[in-house]
């Protein structure tokens, strides 16, 4: 029984690090900046978001003074990134509903985060990267 599910494990590993890797480094790239932008919002006490554009994702301040997002620019970590070559982002979920990709998904600096989804798709493969209520974030690849 424990040889069964070590060899079962064992190939879903090598699928999991084998397919797609230029997904993959992607799905865990989106996944580090989401935790360091959750994470952020808290310690200096502001709200922060992520859009989605055609060929990857930005980053967003909310200023106290004006309700509008402004693009972050004094973070490395969350500066643009693009997606690589034939990769795009598929769809997103916020709080179980479905919505639009360039809309701005925030992490309040209260903590309090709805949970979310992204996927991305290219080269056959899928990847779903999600985050809960606690900001903890996931990243795994999908059937």
């Amino acid at each position: 029984m424990i040889a069964i599910i070590a060899i079962g494990t064992a190939a879903a590993w090598t699928l999991w690090r084998g397919a797609d890797p230029q997904g993959r480094r992607a799905a865990e790239a989106f996944a580090g900046a989401v935790a360091h932008a959750a994470q952020r919002a808290q310690w200096r006490h502001e709200d922060l978001g992520v859009s989605l554009g055609t060929d990857g994702w930005r980053f967003w301040r909310r200023e106290s003074s004006s309700p509008a997002w402004v693009p972050v620019t004094d973070d490395p970590l969350l500066a643009p990134r693009a997606l690589p070559d034939g990769h795009a982002f598929s769809s997103v979920v916020l709080a179980g509903r479905a919505i639009d990709p360039a809309a701005v998904v925030p992490f309040r600096a209260t903590g309090r985060n709805h949970p979310a989804t992204w996927q991305i798709t290219g080269a056959g493969r899928r990847w779903r990267i999600d985050v809960d209520i606690l900001h903890r974030v996931a990243v795994a690849p999908m059937p």
